[in-house]
């Protein structure tokens, strides 16, 4: 089986890479630093087993097996971590099996079986019923690949049939989600102008009325002036009053 070991701390990927040479019949393919380097290269490298820690910088192990479970076929999850208090988490982030550091190579050899069991038959269990966690990268596909595009760089979402457009501070990518969604999943964060647009609060420079009577929002970061409907335009104002 091909894992991926992903931890911040060097040392602790050096410990864990000694522990599965010790269990012995996988391979090592990879290594990452943070969720989102863990997402990017389990999907590069087709891994079947993941072993992810979760407290990280940029995106952490809890968003970063949501991430991976939207991967076809979705690797096996197996969190290591130095703290038990996430272990509900982990398994509703449909985890097969959960670690606490320092982790003893007879666990390790534990896990890795049952990630193998789970990983053959395809019987990963789901993502649990408990409240979703706000993201901090949304996934788009391009191509084949997969792209991780981080919320904070976003400067509006605007609808397109069944698509949503993401303009961000790189381009812009296509996501199969709704914008009823995303507004929902990050509200304070977004606030809509339009049926078809959410706009950062962030981004907003000025609201324009045209010659020809039409709101627009004129955005700091972007050169697109976006029109306001009438009925956003009294909850718009009031919400900017307080930014």
């Amino acid at each position: 089986m091909k894992l991926l070991i992903v931890d911040d701390e060097p040392l602790a990927r050096e410990r864990l890479k000694a522990l599965v040479g010790e269990v012995g019949g996988h391979v090592i393919a990879g290594e990452a630093a943070n969720g989102r380097e863990a997402v990017e290269q389990a999907e590069a490298l087709a891994v079947d087993i993941v072993l992810l820690d979760i407290s990280m910088p940029v995106m952490d192990g809890l968003e970063a097996a949501q991430h991976l479970s939207g991967l076809r076929p979705a690797p096996a999850v197996v969190f290591c971590t130095a703290y038990d208090q996430h272990a509900l988490a982990a398994f509703e982030a449909a985890a097969v099996d959960y670690l606490v550091k320092p982790v003893r190579r007879e666990r390790l050899a534990e896990a890795l079986e049952r990630a193998r069991r789970h990983r053959s038959a395809q019987q990963l269990p789901g993502p649990g019923g408990g409240p979703p966690r706000q993201r901090s990268h949304l996934s788009a596909r391009l191509r084949g690949s997969l792209r991780l595009i981080p919320v904070d760089e976003i400067r509006y979402l605007q609808a397109e049939e069944k698509y949503v457009v993401v303009h961000h501070a790189r381009g812009e990518d296509l996501i199969e989600e709704s914008l009823k969604s995303l507004e929902t999943e990050f509200g304070e964060r977004f606030i809509r102008i339009h049926r078809n647009c959410l706009v950062a609060a962030d981004e907003f420079a000025e609201l324009r009325r045209g010659a020809d009577g039409q709101v627009r929002a004129m955005l700091r970061n972007d050169d697109a002036a976006l029109e306001v409907s009438r009925r956003c335009l009294p909850t718009l104002r009031e919400r900017l009053k307080h930014l």
